[in-house]
C-alpha cells in the first residue's frame, strides 16, 4: 500500500501507523470507543445467541433459507466474541503498550474482521439470490435449492473468505483490493436481485397473472405470496442496514489508499469500525421485528428463562 509519508516514515509498515501514539488521538476518545464496543460486544453475543436458539426451534422456515439466516447470525456472534474484543485490545494497547502488543493485535483484528465482514456480505447476497430463485423457479424451487447444496455454498463462502482475508498478512494491498471487488460484486448482485423481485411483483399486481409477468406455476400449499413478500421485506431490511453500517468503513479504507495516514484517518477508522460492529447488534433486533416466527420463538425462550 502506498502512502504519502515522509522519508522517516517511508519504511514503516501500514499497521505501525495505526499503532502510533502520535496518531491515536486523546486517551479519552479511545476510552469512549472501548466502552461503546464492550457494550456492543455483549449485545451482539447475547442477541445472536438468542436468534440461533430461536432458529433451531423454528420449523416453518424453508431449511436452506434457515441455514443462510443461521450463517448470518453465527457471523454476527463471532463478531461479538472475537472481532470486537480484538478491537478493544488494540485500542487499549495504544494507551498502555503500543509497540509490543498493538501491531500483532491490529493485524489479527483486520484479518478476522475481513473474514467475518466478508461472510456477512456474501451471506446477505446469497439470501437475496435465494429470494429471487424462490420467485422465479416456482414449484421447482424446493428441488433446486436444497439443504445439501446450501451447505456446500455456505462452506465454500467461509473457506473463500478465510483464504483471501489471510492474504493481508503477506500483502495488504491485495487483501484490500479483494475487499473492494467482493463488496462491489455483492452489492451489485443484491441490487439486481431485489430490483428484479420488485419488478416482477409490481408486474403481477398491475397485470394479474399475465404470462410475461408470472411464468412459473405455484402451488398455494407451498407458496404463500403474502409470506413471500414479508420474507423479501425482512431480507431487504437486513441488506439496507448492512449497507448503512458498512459503507462508511469502505470509504475510509479507500481513503487510506489515496492519502497519507493522519490522526483524522485513524479516528475515522475507529468510528467506522464501531459502526460495522453495530450491525451485528442490530441484526437480532431486525430478526425479531420483521420475522414473526422468530419473534414468537424468542418470546417463548425469554418466557421460559424468566420462569426458571
Amino acid at each position: 500500500m502506498k502512502f504519502n509519508t515522509s522519508e522517516n516514515e517511508e519504511e514503516m509498515k501500514y499497521e505501525e501507523f495505526f499503532c502510533s501514539t502520535d496518531l491515536a488521538g486523546e486517551n479519552d476518545t479511545i476510552v469512549v470507543a472501548v466502552s461503546v464496543n464492550i457494550f456492543l460486544s455483549i449485545t451482539a453475543v447475547l442477541g445472536n445467541a438468542l436468534i440461533l436458539v430461536a432458529l433451531q426451534r423454528e420449523s416453518s422456515l424453508h431449511p436452506p433459507s434457515k441455514l443462510l439466516f443461521r450463517s448470518l447470525a453465527t457471523t454476527d456472534l463471532c463478531v461479538g466474541l472475537v472481532s470486537e474484543p480484538m478491537a478493544v485490545i488494540h485500542w487499549m494497547s495504544l494507551i498502555y503498550d503500543p509497540w509490543n502488543i498493538c501491531r500483532n493485535v491490529f493485524v489479527s483484528k483486520v484479518v478476522v474482521s475481513y473474514v467475518l465482514c466478508g461472510m456477512s456480505l456474501l451471506t446477505m447476497t446469497a439470501i437475496s439470490v435465494d429470494r429471487l430463485l424462490a420467485l422465479l423457479l416456482g414449484l421447482k424451487y424446493r428441488q433446486v435449492v436444497t439443504i445439501r447444496r446450501t451447505c456446500i455454498l455456505v462452506t465454500a463462502l467461509w473457506v473463500k473468505s478465510i483464504i483471501f482475508s489471510t492474504i493481508y498478512v503477506k500483502n495488504n494491498q491485495v487483501a484490500i483490493t479483494y475487499v473492494h471487488v467482493i463488496t462491489s460484486l455483492c452489492l451489485t448482485t443484491s441490487t439486481v436481485s431485489y430490483t428484479t423481485i420488485f419488478v416482477k411483483l409490481r408486474c403481477r399486481r398491475n397485470r394479474g397473472n399475465a404470462v410475461e409477468c408470472w411464468a412459473p406455476k405455484f402451488d398455494s400449499n407451498y407458496f404463500n405470496m403474502a409470506r413471500f413478500k414479508k420474507a423479501v421485506s425482512s431480507a431487504l431490511w437486513l441488506q439496507m442496514t448492512l449497507i448503512v453500517c458498512y459503507l462508511p468503513s469502505g470509504v475510509v479504507i479507500f481513503w487510506s489508499t489515496e492519502t497519507s495516514v493522519s490522526s483524522s484517518l485513524v479516528r475515522a477508522s475507529r468510528i467506522t469500525t464501531t459502526l460495522v460492529f453495530l450491525n451485528s447488534s442490530l441484526n437480532p433486533i431486525l430478526f425479531c421485528w420483521k420475522m414473526r416466527e422468530i419473534r414468537q420463538a424468542v418470546k417463548t425462550i425469554l418466557g421460559k428463562l424468566c420462569c426458571s
